[in-house]
């Protein structure tokens, strides 16, 4: 950030390649971390944003409905719900069951619902308040099978786990860079499949037509749009003060290795699902993800005040629903899975 400060100081020797050169970066980073073609990949300052582009180019037929999840994300459901009322369409909203073991058969759930008149399903690739995982591989099959367009938002798993949208069949990935990718605010990722390469973007941006590194071609407006994804780019995509901190973020994540990161969190958390599992808290973890899952309380325990005392103790969870969120990174050691565990005794 401090580089591309300086970078500012010194506008008179920006060129034009400077206003391509790291968003190009930036989508084979991406690109390569969801496995997809970089062309694919657009920029977006928002999770909101990115949804709009993809919801404006999901078309609808009489009787058609919507799917999501149960207590999802509200942008994720705000989106859904405006193209739903637009078309006169339902939501059908999934959610676990009412047993002792809720969350055993969510994936099934959201399958058999998936129906011939199902024109999109929109869910995150983890639950964002629990952690809980989508059968993203299992779940895209199906949508490919009935066709409808399958929408994930990626944003609380990209980068700390592997995720694949060729073969988990995703039709759009989006991801916003501030969680696991290590990013700034304000800017992120989406795929958008070949299958939205003809669509209309939510609005028309100099940058995003194929003479745009020509300054004094500009006024042609007669030029096409870039390959692939990249009419749907957020206008000022070169954002010269956030796209470097972004890049860098990925380059690190990257290093590491989603997969690394991953095993790193499941070691990591072992002694704690140990503890939670002898104080009958514990749910089967295979169901959750390493990184981000969910601590159930009892029921004279007020999740804000729990996470208050936890705070006092330099350990950072989030109250969510009548739990709390723990979210575990390469940052985080055993020490600080100790003064958890001494916490909750």
């Amino acid at each position: 950030m401090i580089e591309a400060m300086d970078r500012e100081k010194n506008l008179h020797l920006r060129t034009a390649n400077d206003f391509f050169d790291r968003p190009e970066t930036g989508r084979k980073l991406f690109a390569s971390l969801v496995d997809c073609e970089p062309k694919q990949v657009a920029f977006m300052p928002a999770v909101s944003y990115g949804l709009s582009s993809v919801l404006k180019n999901v078309s609808y037929s009489q009787g058609q409905h919507a799917i999501t999840i149960e207590s999802e994300f509200p942008s994720d459901y705000l989106a859904l719900e405006s193209w739903s009322r637009k078309h006169g369409a339902s939501i059908n909203v999934i959610g676990p069951n009412n047993s002792k073991q809720p969350f055993s058969d969510w994936n099934e759930r959201i399958i058999d619902a998936i129906s011939d008149h199902t024109a999109v399903v929109a869910i995150s690739a983890i639950h964002w308040m629990n952690g809980y995982k989508y059968d993203l591989k299992a779940i895209g099959e199906r949508c490919k099978e009935r066709g409808a367009i399958f929408i994930v938002d990626g944003t609380q798993a990209v980068g700390a786990m592997k995720i694949d949208v060729k073969a988990f069949n995703i039709d759009a990935l989006i991801c916003a860079g501030y969680k696991w990718l290590f990013g700034p605010y304000s800017i992120g990722c989406f795929y958008m499949s070949e299958r939205f390469n003809e669509g209309t973007p939510i609005e028309e941006s100099w940058m995003n037509r194929t003479n745009a590194n020509k300054f004094s071609e500009l006024t042609n407006y007669g030029m096409t749009y870039t390959d692939g994804a990249g009419r749907y780019n957020v206008g000022e995509t070169s954002n010269f003060l956030l796209m470097p901190v972004f890049l860098e973020g990925m380059k690190q994540v990257i290093e590491w290795g989603p997969e690394n990161i991953t095993e790193y969190c499941t070691n990591l958390a072992i002694p704690l699902h140990n503890h939670l599992k002898a104080k009958g808290l514990d749910v089967d973890q295979s169901l959750f993800a390493s990184h981000l899952f969910s601590i159930s309380l009892p029921v004279n325990v007020n999740p804000n005040d729990y996470a208050q005392t936890l705070a006092d103790r330099n350990i950072y969870v989030s109250a969510r629903g009548s739990g709390v969120r723990v979210s575990l990174n390469v940052f985080n050691t055993e020490e600080d899975v100790d003064v958890l565990i001494e916490t909750l005794s």
